[in-house]
């Protein structure tokens, strides 16, 4: 039996996000450790023989059981309040291992239109395997109950959206799934559990990309499930043993560390989006601001309440003059980093239309609200004044 920390029942998500995971080995160590091994000896060929038949709880092969990558998927679990969790190779690799665990040829998924390029072309993809979607607005929850079939096994959301930051009421979306026999999945990558935990609002699965705020630095990928054991050890845990969309247990290791550091950062970032979006709208060459913490944005009540009063870190804008004026204002900046990759302590900025749902048609970028002028900013821990100065040097020039 693989050991559990003696840690108190009421430890509190700060702690656990420090201290969750496997006890130390015999040599004490304080910083976890990291497991680089493919396989695990054992003892004697009948202990083998149960181990990799599941009848006795052991470390047997690090595709898909390995000490680094069980404690990284027990701290997250525990933050997100849940009894379980699987790490996966990316974020992309999660939401492919829920499909594949839960749905078969014939079965329908309600999804938002909004969420990220990647899932609506995934879920697009597993059409020619007899899982049809059907896409919907994020925030109409009228739209999400029309759309169930009783076929329907899964709704998927991400709250908030890339990069419309729009928010769903989780409550309503786990609501109708329930009612019609479906499963709600929240991706939670934006907000992560030191801000929101889906599962306090009925969601039955949390997807995580821990390539962002779980991480933190922008270091490596990896993603990740929570949810009830009977889901990820009973329907997931056997996919990712014949699949092996797996998590490195170098990746783990460093998503391990980063979710130590989990909490003070996203305070701080979120705090820093603000004082950038509240600035952003007061500029001239600025059409909208789309921020959750700002109180103009439609669902600013349900996000504070959700999210624990923080819009969290990362806000798009439209820049005045389409394509070419948000080319301009990107292409002036000297201190955002240039990438499509969010959550990291160094402040990222994107166009969102051309590179992370750049392979959506137009007209599904424009049902989803993403228009040429629109800017992605992911904000980092830079002084907050020197994001300002650094978007007014591509502003300017617009007013």
């Amino acid at each position: 039996m693989i050991p559990k920390l003696d840690l108190p029942a009421d430890a509190r998500p700060d702690t656990l996000a420090v201290r969750e995971g496997l006890p130390c080995s015999q040599y004490g160590e304080n910083s976890e450790a990291l497991f680089l091994t493919s396989s695990f000896v054992h003892p004697d060929a009948a202990t083998a023989a149960r181990r990799f038949a599941n009848e006795e709880e052991a470390f047997v092969y690090s595709r898909f059981s390995n000490p680094t990558v069980m404690m990284m998927e027990r701290r997250l679990a525990a933050m997100e309040g849940t009894a379980a969790c699987i790490g996966t190779a990316s974020g992309m690799a999660a939401i492919t291992l829920v499909v594949m665990g839960l749905l078969k040829a014939g079965d329908h998924v309600v999804c938002s239109q909004s969420v990220f390029g990647s899932t609506i072309r995934l879920l697009q993809d597993f059409a020619k395997f007899g899982v049809e979607t059907s896409f919907v607005s994020q925030t109409d929850a009228a739209a999400w109950r029309a759309a169930m079939r009783p076929g329907t096994r899964l709704l998927f959301a991400e709250t908030p959206t890339n990069p419309l930051t729009e928010v769903c009421d989780i409550a309503a979306l786990a609501e109708i799934a329930h009612a019609g026999g479906a499963l709600l999945a929240v991706d939670n990558c934006f907000c992560s559990p030191a801000l929101q935990q889906p599962v306090r609002f009925g969601a039955d699965l949390i997807v995580h990309s821990g390539t962002k705020y779980l991480d933190g630095q922008g270091r490596v990928i990896a993603g990740a499930v929570c949810g009830p054991a009977e889901l990820i050890d009973g329907k997931l845990m056997p996919v990712m043993r014949s699949a092996g969309m797996s998590l490195s247990p170098f990746n783990a290791w460093v998503v391990l560390k980063g979710l130590e550091t989990l909490s003070v950062r996203m305070q701080a970032q979120s705090a820093r989006a603000l004082q950038l979006a509240q600035w952003l709208e007061a500029q001239p060459a600025v059409e909208r601001v789309y921020f959750p913490g700002l109180a103009s944005h439609p669902q600013h009540a349900l996000a504070m309440a959700q999210q624990s009063g923080s819009g969290g870190a990362v806000l798009s804008f439209v820049a005045r003059g389409g394509r070419e004026a948000a080319f301009s204002v990107i292409d002036a900046t000297r201190i955002c980093s240039i990438t499509s990759n969010l959550g990291d302590t160094k402040t990222t900025i994107t166009h969102p239309s051309s590179t992370s749902h750049g392979r959506l048609t137009e007209a599904q970028r424009l049902a989803a609200g993403i228009v040429q002028g629109m800017v992605r900013v992911g904000v980092g821990l830079e002084d907050v004044e020197d994001l300002k100065n650094d978007l007014q040097r591509g502003l300017a020039p617009l007013a």
